[in-house]
């Protein structure tokens, strides 16, 4: 987790924003092909378990994606990272695409967006 220009959201390992998006639901990602490319699915290896970091709230789970690569879940929905974040605190991918940053919850969602991408 860590604090943004949008407020408290969910990050990676190595600090980067995650994406929630609005045409997934709790039981599979739309996020295919070039969306994938452009929005890497956060994943664990098969049959591990995503664990959370200091003040994540909301629950942590993961589903299996088409291509059989296990995906994080937070709330029940898959997670993604966004090329253009390159480092901790970048916030590039909010509104692009129908993607929005994942917040903790208990947090109030932002709609500002900052950009797109056409692929």
């Amino acid at each position: 987790m860590a604090t943004t220009s949008l407020g408290p959201v969910l990050t990676s390992a190595s600090g980067l924003t995650l994406y929630v998006h609005a045409g997934d639901t709790p039981t599979s990602s739309t996020c295919t092909g070039g969306c994938a490319t452009a929005w890497p699915p956060l994943t664990v290896a098969t049959g591990a378990t995503a664990t959370a970091g200091t003040g994540v709230t909301g629950k942590l789970g993961t589903l299996v994606r088409a291509d059989g690569t296990t995906q994080v879940t937070y709330n029940g929905m898959p997670l993604y990272g966004w090329k253009d974040d390159t480092k901790p605190g970048d916030v590039t991918g909010q509104g692009v695409n129908g993607f929005s940053v994942a917040k903790v919850a208990g947090t109030a969602p932002s709609a500002s967006s900052t950009g797109g991408y056409g692929g």
